[in-house]
């Protein structure tokens, strides 16, 4: 029995894939869990739990993610699922205007909305797997924790006979269940603000004309991310209630108004464009249930949420970013907007409304 495992991130050699699938399969049975939650309660990573079964109904890929990914097109309408540790974010369409630059990709379609770091993608599996329901194709990618990165479920409209051939074409030779995971890279450390030239990054911050200027600017000052917020002019970041998010959401139902969802990780970043509309609470979660359109958010594990306000080309951009007690970002949230485009006076009006939390000296 693997009741007592060593965490995955610990761990330097993979685990009996014999084992572990008896006892994944046991320990799903027994208490009707899902694959990530029955992974987690036998202490290894979904990577492992689904590597042990290569050979079945697993089918491991060669790691040419690029150009593997870029193949999605073919499988016609499906559904792209990209979660955190706290948010779950599914879209439902076709994947269009795939392209990469590097190690970097895009795509770009009406529905589905990618940005893709694949230097941070490490194994891919092709899964067929019975439901109660007939069963389940999907196409599952991994970082080098073993932790999902992306997946992407077929639906009964997506074409089944491209899948099929995908996999054919990129199943590797060696089909060896079992998975090798790496230690997690430390997290990065906080300079302490003694450290920070303060005065410079709230000028830098004054100046930026692109949203995208910011990951440069915290690089250049040595910031991380929260740390960022908490030393910026109280005019441009300033924290706000954790319930922000089921408050910013309700009322973006109540008045139709369109919104951009952004769920991540280090592989992938997951975008929805456009209204919501079925807000509901279950238990810890925060749900949107529209057609089309799914996000789970686990509320009791925002810790902090900011309101953040940037300045560009077309105007200050103002967005609800959420993070979890190890200042992971959770979700970000902004209004529909196009670039060349003046952000949506409702979004504004509605980030207004949320009043600031009172910060003290220390966020003065």
């Amino acid at each position: 029995m693997l009741n007592s495992l060593t965490p995955a991130a610990n761990r330097t050699t993979p685990l009996a894939p014999q084992l572990l699938r008896e006892d994944f399969l046991r320990i799903k049975s027994e208490r009707k869990l899902r694959n990530r939650e029955a992974a987690q309660a036998l202490g290894v990573s979904e990577g492992e739990a689904l590597a042990a079964f290569v050979g079945e109904h697993v089918v491991r890929l060669e790691p040419r993610f690029v150009e593997l990914f870029e193949e999605m097109p073919a499988l016609g309408a499906v559904m792209a699922l990209t979660r955190n540790e706290a948010a779950v974010h599914e879209k439902d369409g076709p994947f269009e205007e795939m392209s990469h630059d590097g190690p970097v990709g895009l795509a770009l379609g009406q529905a589905i909305d990618l940005r893709i770091f694949y230097n941070n993608w490490s194994s891919g599996f092709a899964v067929r797997e019975a439901t109660a329901h007939g069963t389940m194709k999907s196409l599952q990618f991994f970082d080098a924790q073993g932790h999902a990165v992306h997946k992407v479920f077929l639906r009964d409209q997506s074409d089944h006979a491209a899948f099929d051939a995908l996999v054919d074409r990129w199943r590797m030779r060696d089909q060896v269940a079992g998975l090798e995971v790496a230690a997690a890279p430390a997290p990065a450390a906080a300079l302490p603000d003694t450290a920070i030239d303060v005065a410079g990054f709230r000028n830098a911050w004054s100046a930026m004309t692109d949203t995208h200027q910011f990951f440069g600017m915290l690089r250049k000052f040595g910031l991380l991310r929260t740390q960022a917020l908490r030393l910026a002019a109280r005019d441009f970041a300033y924290p706000v209630a954790t319930d922000a998010l089921k408050r910013v959401l309700e009322g973006a139902a109540a008045t139709q108004l369109p919104i951009m969802v952004f769920v991540g990780n280090r592989g992938m970043i997951q975008i929805h464009t456009g209204p919501v509309q079925t807000i509901r609470s279950m238990g810890p979660w925060l749900n949107v249930l529209d057609p089309g359109f799914n996000l789970h958010v686990r509320e009791d594990l925002i810790v902090e949420a900011w309101i953040v306000r940037k300045p560009t080309s077309d105007g200050i951009v103002t967005s609800l970013e959420l993070f979890d007690a190890q200042g992971e970002n959770v979700a970000m949230l902004f209004g529909a907007r196009k670039p060349g485009a003046a952000e949506l006076e409702g979004w504004r009006e509605l980030t207004a409304s949320l009043p600031a939390l009172d910060c003290g000296e220390t966020l003065a």
